[in-house]
């Protein structure tokens, strides 16, 4: 492996691939080397940012579980080993909407897919023999209510950050439980807040376009690239050991300040991932 191309001979699945992070995170891992398997909703944007980065594209929308199924099975085939899962793709949602799956919308395309999407691939993760799941989360963690016995805001009225927020805390959760389970010289779970992006990420939604648009850049919110390198780095540090189970603020390991004191709850993260694993089809 050349200091020039550090990911070299390593197969890397990027999730919300077509734009924002997701795309600059291709490019960025792309020039260290790495092959890349895309995961994109959007089937032109997603084809060109393969194209433009020799990457295999793969069309899934994770609103429905059945994509994600058959998005694995698409990637199991072209990828006997994989060395990074960056589970990337995500969105905050205007109203109340429940998928085909029976979820509301949000918590599904932000933690039951990319869940579902890491189980289905863990024999291709248990070849390499370092690998890492990565999970794009959010410093909205820190104002989560995760009432697990209404998780699709069926007894509650619905409000859109709230469902997203916890989400945001599920994927912590999720890279915490991750870890416990798995043995930290194969495999390592680490959950990155990016920081705040300006993208087309949440366009439909009035929390985002007044709070996550370009005034945001004004006060120091980043563009897609620079909201990509927290991601890349969680992928190429050599101690990935260091951040096992750990959710980072960018590049920082945080346990109290910005993030939801519920974020090291070893019990809802293993009551979590009972339910998302019932919730999804899967023992648990």
């Amino acid at each position: 492996m050349s200091s020039e191309a550090p990911m070299a001979g390593q197969t890397v699945v990027v999730t919300g691939a077509s734009a924002g992070i997701g795309a600059a995170a291709a490019r960025q891992l792309a020039a260290l080397g790495a092959q890349l398997v895309l995961v994109g909703r959007n089937v032109e944007r997603t084809k060109a940012i393969a194209a433009e980065t020799g990457a295999l594209p793969v069309i899934a929308d994770f609103a429905r579980l059945a994509d994600v199924r058959r998005a694995a099975g698409e990637i199991a085939d072209a990828c006997p080993r994989l060395d990074v899962l960056l589970n990337n793709a995500g969105g905050l949602f205007p109203g109340p909407t429940t998928t085909e799956d029976g979820n509301e919308l949000t918590f599904q395309v932000n933690h039951l897919a990319p869940f579902l999407l890491t189980a289905l691939l863990a024999p291709q993760l248990a070849e390499a023999p370092r690998a890492r799941v990565v999970v794009t989360s959010s410093v909205t963690n820190a104002f989560a209510r995760l009432d697990l016995a209404d998780l699709h805001f069926t007894r509650r009225r619905y409000q859109s950050f709230a469902a997203y927020s916890a989400s945001k805390l599920a994927n912590i959760l999720f890279a915490r439980e991750l870890a416990r389970r798995s043995d930290p010289a194969r495999l390592t779970a680490t959950a990155v807040h990016p920081g705040v992006v300006v993208t087309s990420f949440g366009r439909d939604s009035w929390f985002v376009r007044t709070f996550y648009s370009w005034p945001l850049l004004a006060i120091g919110a980043r563009l897609p690239p620079g909201g990509a390198r927290p991601l890349v780095a969680a992928t190429t540090r050599p101690d990935p050991e260091a951040v096992n189970g750990a959710y980072l603020h960018r590049y920082t390991s945080l346990r109290r300040g910005l993030v939801s004191g519920r974020a090291t709850d070893d019990a809802l993260a293993r009551e979590l991932w009972e339910y998302s694993a019932t919730r999804v089809g899967l023992p648990g």
